[in-house]
């Protein structure tokens, strides 16, 4: 599971940081709202940690901005206030939960697996994008009416794409999310397996779906 967190007191991002690597999680720090907004839009997180007072951008309108991309990450939000109104603000700008400072880490903990566990039982509903179709239970594919065999790790990759429809994944992000390896140990592997998967869910559609975005990586959106 990797997570984001946007937090300004340096101090506390490395405490927060520390504490979720012992217990698994592979953890991304930003310092700035302007740089969590980049970071969280670039790169598919399992959940984002974000702190309401934040400079450039505040965390709710990183959130806003967030959601309004289409983002649906879950959002853990941290705020030293705990007025109703502030509570409800963070909730309405589109975060999951809130967590006042200042907090123990066991809780913290519990919380961020709380929405990692709603987060993973909510992807067992099925993915859609234009007509293509994915059972993340069954772990069978649809474009249109025709199911359509893949391998295992053609799956993996797809239903990484249609998870982030309508953004560019790098071929790095590619291999740590499919592969568990970084791009240096896979050259050009990524470019097979998305030329395999253009053949089986391409081939022949007027619409093509995965997309190469010259010198940057991959997207699923329509052309």
């Amino acid at each position: 599971m990797r997570v984001l967190v946007v937090e300004d007191e340096k101090k506390v991002a490395a405490f927060i940081k520390r504490g979720l690597e012992e217990e698994g999680y592979v953890v991304d720090t930003a310092h700035d709202g302007a740089e969590g907004v980049q970071m969280g839009s670039e790169t598919p997180y399992d959940l984002l940690i974000m702190d309401v007072m934040l400079p450039k951008k505040d965390g709710l309108t990183v959130v806003r901005e967030l959601r309004q991309s289409g983002n649906v990450t879950p959002v853990l939000m941290l705020t030293a206030r705990d007025t109703t109104d502030d509570i409800v603000a963070g909730l309405d700008a589109g975060s999951d939960d809130y967590l006042t400072k200042p907090f123990a880490f066991a809780e913290l903990s519990a919380r961020v697996r709380a929405l990692v566990r709603r987060s993973v039982m909510e992807r067992g509903a099925e993915l859609h994008f234009a007509d293509l179709r994915m059972d993340p239970v069954s772990h069978q594919v649809w474009r249109g009416e025709c199911e359509i065999d893949l391998t295992t790790k053609e799956y993996d990759l797809l239903e990484l794409l249609m998870r982030n429809p309508n953004t560019v994944l790098s071929r790095n992000m590619i291999a740590e999310q499919v592969w568990e390896h970084t791009f240096d140990s896979f050259t050009n592997i990524i470019d097979v397996y998305v030329n395999y998967l253009r053949k089986k869910i391409d081939k022949g559609h007027d619409r093509k779906l995965i997309q190469t975005v010259r010198g940057q990586g991959y997207v699923l959106r329509e052309g």
